[in-house]
């Protein structure tokens, strides 16, 4: 019933946003769920460039077209939940896997794509089992990745980190020194899309990690309320707290957004020393700033923490993207052969091409031919050597925890909130 109400509620304004859709389409246009065509709805940012080049790869030869719907990153998941019910539907879609497809299953809106991986072994065979096992709810395979693996980076500007005499951090205690050298500099230490709310979380992910390890999120996740409230978790908080509180993130990060490139550019810019992303920074800059990302950007591993009981080579963000297929969809055999593609060579270079890294089993043999390939050895041995890959929060919960989650920690970040009531909030979220 739960379900249900949820995505009643999202129905409200399909058709508004089916017009909007309508005008973000970059295929042969056309209706959802047209008699030859079948919509992909993804998520609107510089990688577009790759699943336009597929679906035109597609659509020469395939009588059934693929219409590629692009929505801006800042309003892709609200906009995915109010039509994924609708007769405005797209067939396939863009998303994170794990808690973020797990309402649509469970509300019976999604295809199993178990049939499609019979009929051709690859769909699963041809991708590393940890990523494609995200997308597995309750034995079914609902998802076959479609981008790279996304590790969160700490990016640096390395000029910026000369001038003030500072290294990429191996510990907490460098980035603390390293904040302190940085504002004697009068730049901003760490450069931070708060305005987006999901940026500031990554922080409490890495935190959380290093301090406590993968198992207390694995606890709170599943339903354990009293892991939020450990002698870790508010050990982590504390941390967050002295950073925030030593203005490693200036004072206006609340209105700088990462969607509209704003953190980006103040690190290309040289005005902020850091920025934790996740490996999507590397194809964003190369797009808008490329002189700097040739040049100037570096790269490095979050740092450790002296004394956590997390190991420092583990690392967080989203293990892959996922196209899902909704199953209203007239086209599934269409389909099929459209994800195929995901794990063809064609995909692969042009990933690599803007600096993302696939998780296929075709990828290494690549690396050498890419532009960026030491980049992209760095990521592959950074995710090939980590003994945990913490998927982000707010894709581990179910959708309806994202904005709960999101006020948590701007509230705990700017104050409004104090350790106690960050717990209380965390506490309350839904598990399955």
């Amino acid at each position: 019933m739960k379900i249900r109400m949820r995505l009643a509620r999202y129905v409200a304004g399909g058709a508004a946003l089916a017009m909007g859709l309508s005008l973000t389409a970059c295929g042969d246009g056309g209706s959802a769920g047209g008699s030859q065509e079948f919509h992909v709805l993804v998520y609107g940012d510089a990688t577009n460039k790759v699943e336009k080049q597929i679906v035109e790869t597609f659509n020469k030869t395939s009588e059934v077209k693929a219409v590629l719907d692009t929505v801006p990153g800042a309003d892709y998941q609200q906009k995915l939940q109010t039509v994924i019910n609708t007769p405005q539907a797209p067939d396939v879609f863009y998303n994170w896997g794990a808690g973020s497809i797990q309402p649509f299953v469970k509300a019976d809106l999604l295809l199993p794509l178990d049939d499609m991986i019979k009929k051709d072994p690859g769909l699963k065979s041809n991708f590393l089992p940890s990523v494609f096992d995200t997308a597995v709810v309750d034995g079914k395979a609902y998802g076959v990745p479609m981008r790279g693996t996304q590790p969160v980076l700490m990016f640096s500007n390395k000029r910026v980190l000369a001038d003030a005499g500072v290294q990429p951090p191996r510990t907490w205690a460098d980035l603390l020194e390293a904040v302190n050298k940085l504002k004697a500099n009068k730049i901003t230490p760490i450069a931070l899309g708060g305005g987006d709310k999901w940026p500031t979380l990554m922080w409490f992910e890495y935190l959380y990690d290093r301090v406590a390890g993968p198992g207390l999120f694995k606890k709170a996740v599943s339903g354990d309320k009293e892991a939020w409230d450990s002698a870790d978790s508010r050990k982590a908080l504390g941390m967050l707290k002295e950073l925030v509180d030593a203005k490693a993130f200036g004072t206006n990060y609340d209105s700088v957004k990462w969607t509209d490139q704003g953190s980006a550019a103040l690190l290309a810019s040289g005005k902020a020393g850091f920025e934790l992303m996740g490996s999507w920074a590397y194809s964003t800059q190369q797009e808008a700033s490329p002189e700097f990302a040739k040049n100037d950007l570096g790269y490095s591993a979050f740092p450790a923490i002296e004394g956590g009981k997390g190991d420092p080579a583990g690392i967080v963000g989203n293990t892959n993207n996922f196209y899902s297929v909704t199953k209203k969809t007239k086209h599934a055999d269409a389909i099929a052969e459209f994800l195929k593609l995901m794990y063809s060579d064609r995909f692969v270079t042009s990933q690599l091409a803007i600096g993302n890294l696939p998780t296929t089993t075709n990828t290494e043999k690549h690396l050498a031919g890419a532009t960026n390939p030491e980049y992209l050895k760095y990521q592959l041995d950074l995710v090939g050597k980590a003994p945990s890959f913490q998927i982000s929060w707010d894709q581990a919960y179910a959708p309806e925890n994202m904005t709960p989650i999101y006020q948590a920690v701007q509230q705990f970040f700017n104050g409004s909130l104090d350790a106690d009531g960050f717990i209380k909030a965390m506490q309350a979220l839904t598990t399955a």
